[in-house]
């Protein structure tokens, strides 16, 4: 199961480990089962520190727990393999469960081993999604560290009729209890606090407690980081404040435009990003939602920016870095089918639709790879563009048209998501030429047409905004109101791409270091005349 590679990696992992751990499969005669056993007898001998055995008892075949030995009521349970992007998940959960220390907080620890009651987690993901570790390693780290939390993480394509019986269209989708209870990506964090009601309370005075900045980024993403960066090398006392770190990069998966790195994916590198602005002093506060912008009164005073936990931070300078979000098609249906059929990220999802017709709609080139990747997973995609022609990369083009599934609607106007209730049937849409409405009967559709910026809560604030919600900036990034920068996907600047987003980010950071060393603390000058 593994190549020589993998097992010389996963036999130095296994060096680390303090306590010895137990793998115990519930296997039947079918070929996964086979494969799962090869897997867990491969890993049983590159340390003595692990056994594995095979006599579990487990409904769900193949299938098998993680736990230390010796402590039964703390475990992990893996059902089909977790290969491809959930490797590093299985390694992580041998090393966490035979003593290796996380990389998360103690205070996140002290959160999960104080949660009381029973906590059953099932979440389904698939081999080829790029969001779902961060779900299968927050689960797996919550059970391995209280008794009454158990995560049983399901590989989709293994159980394909369970799957369907739970009408699980989208992954990550994850249960407690048996009930649905998050469909997406969700940190540790975010899944203690929505089951810790008093986690938002703390979050709040903990901004609360914080010392105004001389610059806070409002945003994580690759502008965002870019200019913590900058700004904390210019020796300023530099916060951030995301939603989640990373933005959208993180639902990214090939990259390939990235100067000097050939290919990268999404989640990688947004890795890097964290991981280089913490080798500086810069205050990174995740999960933090801005509502409101409240400008300083004049150059050189308080800016504040208002949390949806309503607690505040001020800096004498702001950098917006926002980003953008995926725009929804605005029409009957999309809503109500959505994880029921209408999806947005053909990696994550696609593999669910195996065999199935689906559509993809847009025509640039996040659509038309979209249909390339679909067109080998599923039976037949469609795709439907809005404009007389595609928009993306004539090579791309190219490569869609030579696949013999797919059908390609040009002029098509999409107007409505059908379904008989419970998941998609059908797409509507309108031939702009003639007027005429077709239907075309399909299991899926995923929506690829362009994005959105993450502006709203600014609208109130004196910001300029332009017709479309982007802020508009200068060449130095500069906003209306001084002291404000904005970079990346959420501002005016052409071309949404990452390398751009990093370089309007590291200007936006200069400029408001020309901004500061040219506009003096107005309340430390206050401050000064009342001393004298």
């Amino acid at each position: 199961m593994l190549d020589a590679t993998m097992t010389q990696q996963l036999r130095q992992y296994l060096g680390n480990l303090r306590e010895p751990i137990e793998l115990v499969a519930s296997l039947d005669d079918g070929k996964r089962s086979a494969d799962t056993r090869a897997l867990l007898t491969e890993i049983a001998a590159l340390s003595d520190l692990v056994t594995a055995s095979f006599d579990g008892d487990d409904a769900r075949r193949p299938s098998f727990i993680i736990r230390r030995a010796g402590d039964a009521a703390k475990w992990v349970r893996f059902a089909g393999l977790p290969m491809g992007h959930e490797f590093t998940s299985l390694v992580l959960a041998l090393l966490w469960a035979g003593g290796h220390p996380p990389k998360v907080s103690d205070e996140v620890l002290q959160q999960i081993a104080a949660l009381e009651g029973e906590y059953a987690f099932e979440m389904y993901f698939s081999l080829s999604c790029h969001n779902c570790p961060d779900v299968v390693q927050a689960l797996t780290l919550m059970a391995l560290y209280n008794p009454h939390i158990t995560a049983t993480l399901v590989e989709g394509g293994s159980f394909q009729a369970e799957v369907d019986e739970r009408g699980v269209m989208a992954v990550p989708a994850t249960f407690l209890n048996g009930e649905m209870f998050a469909s997406g990506k969700m940190s540790v964090e975010e899944i203690l606090a929505k089951l810790d009601g008093n986690a938002g309370a703390r979050a709040a005075a903990r901004l609360a407690d914080k010392t105004p900045f001389e610059v806070l980024v409002v945003g994580g993403g690759p502008a965002g980081a870019a200019a913590a960066v900058y700004t904390a090398r210019k020796g300023f006392a530099t916060g951030v404040a995301a939603e989640r770190f990373g933005g959208q990069v993180l639902d990214t998966l090939g990259i390939e435009n990235f100067i000097s790195t050939s290919y990268t994916e999404g989640p990688k590198l947004a890795a890097q990003l964290e991981a280089h602005v913490r080798e500086y002093p810069v205050d990174i506060m995740n999960l933090q939602t801005a509502t409101r912008l409240i400008p300083a009164d004049r150059p050189g005073g308080m800016h504040e920016v208002v949390f949806d936990n309503g607690a505040s931070l001020k800096a004498r300078s702001i950098i917006l870095s926002t980003g953008a979000r995926w725009r929804n098609l605005g029409v009957p249906g999309e809503q109500e089918y959505r994880n029921k059929g209408v999806a947005y990220c053909p990696h994550c999802d696609g593999p669910l639709f195996k065999g199935k017709r689906v559509a993809v709609i847009g025509g640039g080139n996040s659509g038309v790879e979209a249909a390339i990747d679909l067109a080998n997973i599923v039976g037949h995609v469609t795709l439907v563009e809005f404009d007389t022609k595609l928009r993306a990369d004539q090579v791309l083009v190219d490569k869609l048209r030579s696949m013999r599934n797919v059908d390609i609607l040009v002029n098509a106007q999409t107007t409505e998501v059908t379904g008989d209730g419970a998941r998609v049937d059908g797409l509507r849409y309108k031939d702009r030429a003639t007027g005429a409405e077709q239907h075309v009967a399909l299991e899926g559709v995923f929506v690829q047409i362009g994005l959105v910026p993450n502006t709203e809560w600014l609208k109130d604030c004196g910001l300029e905004l332009s017709k479309h919600g982007e802020i508009v900036i200068d060449g130095h990034a500069a906003t209306n109101l001084p002291g404000v920068f904005a970079a990346g996907d959420c501002t005016t600047v052409p071309y949404k791409q990452i390398i751009i987003a990093m370089g309007e980010g590291s200007k936006a950071a200069l400029s408001a270091f020309d901004y500061l060393i040219r506009n003096e603390a107005v309340e430390e000058i206050a401050q000064a005349f009342e001393a004298a």
